[in-house]
């Protein structure tokens, strides 16, 4: 599991966070994660809007949760 936070002025963490998960991923040999984005900025959407899990792929390929809050 990896967390990140999207602070204000800053990009997407997203990407960020596929590669280092991959990384932890790789060390551990585990196929699966879990990667959680913590949407700080005041120009974010509404939970409702943003809240909630999705799929995503590492960079290797591994399969990853996304939840964004």
């Amino acid at each position: 599991m990896e967390l990140k936070v999207w602070r204000p002025g800053a990009d997407d963490p997203k990407s960020e966070g596929l590669a280092q998960l991959d990384r932890y991923l790789d060390r551990l040999t585990l196929t699966t994660g879990v990667l959680v984005i913590f949407d700080r900025r005041p120009e974010a959407p509404s939970w409702k809007e943003r809240g909630g899990f999705d799929q995503a792929a590492t960079p290797s390929g591994r399969q990853v949760t996304l939840l964004r809050v």
